[in-house]
């Protein structure tokens, strides 16, 4: 009963420390955000994943992959693709047409336990603060278009289901400006996404395995 109750706290400290070990300096970060990560041209899905059942009913489908590297601990820069298209329901026969592209640069900082009076809401989770920016463009039929710069920055928190997979809630204030019949669009969205973090001995490996 001792040795079993010792292996228990061993496992569960491993765990414990094991899952913050996965931002430190030398690991990965791969996965992707359902939504298009750009500003809301109109969808009122929640996820980026809207079908409409009615006849005539539009539709909206985005994602934003996104990758990056720890380039000391808690402290991550990397890259994100934005794509979305959305389709609205029709009216007398017609509907508008969105098209959301996008590639940027991006960086993320968790904070420690306790760091800026923050501490964490579960054991295994983290807050943490995300900015991006690059190339963008809402391209709407008819409607709002614009093609430019695009910025974002919010708050976000990552729940470790295991050591290496987090799944995370992202609140996002977003903007575009540039050229197009409209100069400036921004609002605020909930992005939830998944992401896979990989310490870089892992990755070596299976290159390794590839060739």
């Amino acid at each position: 009963m001792k040795r079993l109750l010792q292996c228990s706290i061993c496992f569960m400290l491993i765990f414990s420390f094991g899952t913050y070990a996965q931002i430190q300096k030398g690991n990965f970060m791969i996965g992707s955000d359902v939504g298009s990560g750009l500003v809301n041209a109109g969808s009122n899905s929640l996820l980026g994943i809207n079908f409409g059942l009615n006849e005539g009913a539009g539709f909206n489908l985005g994602i934003s992959p996104k990758g990056g590297y720890f380039v000391q601990d808690n402290l991550l820069i990397g890259g994100a693709i934005n794509l979305g298209f959305t389709k609205s329901a029709e009216t007398n026969g017609e509907a508008a047409e969105t098209f959301q592209y996008g590639i940027q640069a991006l960086t993320r900082y968790y904070l420690s336990p306790g760091e800026q009076g923050i501490d964490n809401l579960l054991k295994h989770g983290r807050f943490f603060a995300e900015a991006n920016a690059g190339l963008a463009g809402v391209n709407v039929n008819d409607g709002a278009t614009t093609n430019g710069f695009a910025f974002g920055v919010g708050p976000g928190y990552s729940y470790f289901v295991t050591e290496t997979v987090a799944l995370e809630a992202l609140f996002k204030y977003n903007a575009l400006v540039g050229a197009g019949n409209t100069n400036y669009q921004h609002s605020l969205g909930l992005n939830l996404g998944i992401q896979v973090f990989l310490p870089f001995s892992k990755t070596k490996n299976i290159e390794d395995e590839d060739f």
